[in-house]
Order: C-alpha cells, then structure tokens, then sequence
C-alpha cells in the first residue's frame, strides 16, 4: 500500500465529514486507506465515520489521549508506505496525493512533506513553512525584534524547498522513517510535537521540504478554539522543547519568560476581539445547481449562478456587489473550489462549501480562521 491517511479527530463532525470526502476523493486511483482516531467526541463523529465511511479504519479512544498518542496509535496500524498526519479541519483537492507523492519519492532525503496552507478565507498561513523556533528566534518573535528565521521567508508562498519545520496540520513522511525517528513525542498533549518530529528528523540527517505547489484549505483552530487554554498549551509544548533540544541559561529562561509573558497577553487580547469580518451578509453568490432558496432558513438574498459563469470570480463578485460565496461540491470539484477560495482578492468577502450530499456549509467567519457550519433543511 502506498499511503496511510491518519486524522485525529476531537468534537468536529461536520468538518471532519467534508475533510473525509475530500480525502477519499483524492484517493481515487491511489493506493490508501483512511484511519481517523477518536479522542472521546461527544458530537457524533464516531457514528458518523462508521454510517458515512464504514471502509474508513477507526479507532475510538474510551479517554482524551492528546494529539501526539493518537498519531502514535494511528500509524501504529498504517499499512502504507507513506503516512500522512492530517487535520480534520482541512479540505484537500482531488490531484493533491498525485502531486505530492511523485515529489516525495524523488527525494533520497526525505524527512516530512508540507504543502501550502490557506485558511477558510483564503488568507497563507505562514507557518506551511518555518524555521527552527530556537529560543533566541522565539523571543525575538514575542517581542517584536529581529524575527528573520522563525518563518522560512526565502521560500515564495507557491515555491519548493527545504525547511526545517512543518506544520503538524498536514504531514507527509514515511512510515519508517517515523517510526525510526520515534514518531510524536508523547510527552506533548497538545502543540509542540511537530516542531519536535521536524526537529528529529533533520537531527537524523533528513530533510523537511516544502511544496507550495499543492494547497489544502485549513480551518485553523476549529479542533482546539484559540483561547486561553490554547494559549497556554502552546507555551507549556513550547517550554518542553527547549528543555528536550537546547541549553539554555539562567537569564535565557528570565527573557523567555517575559516574552511568553508579553507574548500571551497580546495574543489573548487579540484573539479575545477577533473581529468577523462581515458581521450579518446578506447577499450570496451560489456556484452550483441545487435549489438552496427552499433550503434555507436565513433571511439572505441568494444569487444563483453555474460554475462555468465564474472564470473569473472577481468580475462576478464585482458586478453582484457580493459579500459571501458559496460552493456546491456537487457541482465543482474540490480542486477547483479551493483554486477560487485561495486567488480572489476581495479579502472581506466570504466562503462557505456545501459537500455533496449533506445538508450543511462550512467556511470561516473571522479573520483567525475559526469555522461556522450552516444547517440547510
């Protein structure tokens, strides 16, 4: 078998239903299969994957592991030679593993395989590529100061190369490699644990690479809300890291805890008054062919057009004076889909997918990337 898909998923059902249609999609001609590890969700994800993917592998945890255990025990079971560690929150393009896995198999090298990351607005997340978060990168990064290196910044959003740490949202890599490396560290509950694979396996004269070529569409934060738990399990991982990777002074650890300090306060303000970007939109372009106005239970003006009508987004969204787009699946693959979502370039407008055959719509509200799912009757 080629490739293993491992998602651990924690209390998203209907993000983790379209991540999985996606998924199977672009394993159509591809030697896979899907394992989804349940952390205890009481949303009915469990019974969802069993009705909706009963040739999905699942393994349904009786407690909350964390996210580092679950990855163990899902590779534990792969058969594939490769294993990809994905979010359920993600949304991937049909040609994805037939981009991907011809570049994997070229490099000698290879450690971990990342791709370029969009979230549910369309906006690059910079961390598809990033550099070793060493203690003096990191406080420099907390505090404003001299930040060259946390993010592979020589790398253009769409290009290929090296770098030394991936994102653990989207992970390629041979299972034996993982493996050989120790796969995810298990004292990381949360957070930290990609840095630290990344980091081993360069320590283990591997190479991370980037390929922007390929985008998938991350719904960031949507399986761990950016709150104050957040904030403080990224510390906490951040902490464990430096004292498994580095040697670190007296007064490195004083600075690091200024700067995580200042670093915690900034961003919980920030993530307290995350702003939605359209707070109540009333006009909706619906690329597609089902009849969405019977369906809908909001008061919103729908303006239905077919896929082949919008070439070129931004004259259609332009002309209708439109505040949200919506895409049926159905009609349009997620390849194309995710092509229209990360070129427009009207960043306060908003993207929702209505997956074939169900009944919701998922997309991202704020500018942090957090999902909403819409009912249809």
């Amino acid at each position: 078998m080629k490739l293993s898909v491992v998602i651990v998923s924690y209390n998203v059902c209907y993000f983790l239903e379209q991540c999985l249609l996606s998924v199977y999609k672009a394993l159509e001609n591809v030697d896979g299969e899907v394992i989804v590890v349940d952390n205890v969700s009481i949303d009915n994800s469990c019974e969802m994957v069993r009705t909706r993917f009963p040739q999905a592998k699942l393994i349904a945890n009786t407690k909350n592991v964390g996210f580092s255990k679950a990855n163990n025990q899902g590779v534990a079971i792969a058969q594939g030679e490769y294993v990809l560690i994905l979010n359920p929150d993600t949304v991937v393009g049909e040609k994805l593993f037939k981009e991907i896995l011809p570049f994997a198999d070229a490099q000698q090298d290879l450690g971990a395989l990342g791709v370029r990351l969009i979230d549910g607005t369309g906006i690059f997340l910079p961390e598809s590529k990033r550099g070793l978060p060493t203690p003096k990168r990191s406080l420099g990064r907390m505090l404003g100061i001299n930040a060259t290196g946390y993010y592979a910044n020589y790398l253009t959003k769409d290009g290929v190369g090296q770098i030394e740490v991936l994102v653990g949202a989207f992970m390629l890599l041979k299972k034996e490699r993982y493996l050989q490396v120790g796969g995810f560290d298990e004292d990381y509950f949360m957070y930290g644990e990609d840095i630290d694979l990344s980091y081993k396996l360069t320590k283990s004269g591997y190479s991370n690479y980037y390929y922007g070529k390929s985008v998938v569409i991350h719904y960031k934060g949507e399986s761990t809300r950016k709150d104050v738990k957040y904030l403080r399990h990224f510390y906490g991982a951040m902490n464990i890291f430096y004292k498994k990777h580095f040697k670190v002074t007296g007064i490195d650890v004083t600075l690091m805890k200024v700067g995580v300090k200042f670093w915690f306060l900034l961003k919980y303000f920030q993530l307290s008054n995350a702003p939605i970007l359209i707070a109540d939109t009333k006009k909706i372009l619906f690329v597609g062919q089902r009849d969405i106005v019977k369906d809908l239970q909001l008061n919103k003006e729908i303006i239905t057009v077919s896929p082949q009508s919008i070439l070129r987004l931004e004259e259609v969204i332009r002309e209708y004076e439109v505040e949200e787009v919506w895409f049926e699946e159905k009609a349009m693959s997620y390849q194309e889909i995710i092509n229209h979502i990360g070129t427009h370039r009207f960043h306060k407008v908003l993207f929702k997918i209505l997956p074939n055959a169900t009944n919701f719509l998922i997309g991202s509200n704020t500018a942090d990337g957090r999902g909403e799912v819409i009912f249809l009757k």
